[in-house]
């Protein structure tokens, strides 16, 4: 189909991270029909409250940026939360939109879909060509039955569904509870804790230097990070376009190891303590590096530097201190 800016656009979970920056990039561009219902206005687990809202809103365009989302610690306490309820959504949008005539769809996973021990980059075409990475794999195989139910549906009915497979998304709205947040946000919330302690400390004691920060793992793996407007601008791209194929890669194709990253947020955070490395925990996929050269075929190609777009990151953080989302599993 052919979008014009009336086109129906429902946006599943534009206020999150993810969905809110899609939604900001739409309308910038002067799209006037977006829709958008939060968690408590639709559950999205909920098929019959899935369906009554298509019925009454009639999209015509929907892009799947909600889910159950956590880092290692979450996947690993919460394994039934993450496998279930990211099938339970996921089903219900493809399976309701296609019911309802719905020809452009684009849903939204994560680098984690690949095998643990994938070659380098990871291409599309890797995938379910081996285990996945233990400490994600509940979330990886609920994203994976999203991505062959979009595959089906265009492979079968010829209908315009995508599957965009962003790396490590940061950003504004991020999730910077330190129980259940990714690797980044987390990083900038441990380091900007230590540094206001440390201040708050030498109001009533002499000492010299922040207070050090404990991160997991040896601090060798190599990951790879999207600025989350990027991929809004990616989102809007592939909606835009008529893509080739089901399945993209989205993300920088650049990446740097988990201490080079702490270093750097160190740097923009202004933290001068000590960083101690709890080999005692997990590491996860030693490496996960997008290629992204099929998106690059496309027209498309991410802009923002890491450095930029975490200094724009620990900027929002530093103005919506005790109003930004931290995430509770019940």
């Amino acid at each position: 189909m052919k979008l014009n800016l009336n086109t129906r656009i429902y946006i599943a979970g534009h206020r999150g991270m993810v969905g809110s920056a899609i939604w900001r990039k739409l309308e910038a561009d002067g799209y006037s029909h977006l829709i958008g219902k939060t968690s408590a206005e639709l559950d999205l687990r909920n098929q019959k409250a899935v369906r009554d809202f298509f019925e009454e809103e009639q999209p015509e365009v929907v892009i799947d940026a909600a889910a159950r989302v956590g880092g290692i610690l979450a996947n690993n306490e919460y394994p039934y939360q993450f496998l279930m309820e990211n099938m339970q959504i996921q089903n219900n949008l493809i399976d309701t939109a296609f019911q309802a005539g719905i020809n452009k769809f684009i849903f939204l996973g994560s680098s984690c879909i690949y095998p643990k021990l994938a070659p380098q980059p990871l291409k599309e075409e890797y995938l379910l060509t081996g285990p996945l990475e233990p400490t994600n794999k509940w979330y990886a195989v609920a994203k994976i039955t999203g991505v062959k139910a979009c595959e089906a549906i265009r492979k079968q009915f010829g209908k315009d569904y995508i599957s965009l497979m962003p790396t490590n998304l940061y950003g504004p709205y991020d999730n910077f509870d330190l129980r259940t947040s990714h690797v980044l946000p987390a990083m900038i919330r441990k380091f900007h804790d230590a540094k206001i302690s440390s201040v708050n400390s030498k109001q009533s004691v002499v000492s010299s230097g922040d207070l050090p920060v404990t991160l997991w793992g040896s601090g060798t793996p190599m990951r790879e990070f999207l600025y989350v407007e990027d991929l809004a601008e990616a989102v809007v791209f592939a909606l835009e376009n008529q893509f080739q194929d089901n399945l993209y890669n989205v993300g920088t194709g650049e990446d740097l190891t988990i201490k080079e990253l702490a270093e750097l947020i160190q740097k923009i955070v202004g933290h001068t303590g000590e960083i101690i490395w709890d080999s005692s925990k997990p590491d996860g996929t030693p490496r996960k590096l997008m290629d992204v050269s099929k998106m690059t075929d496309a027209g498309w190609k991410a802009k923002t530097s890491l450095e930029e777009g975490i200094r724009r990151t620990y900027a929002w953080f530093l103005e919506n201190q005790g109003e930004f989302k931290e995430l509770k599993i019940k």
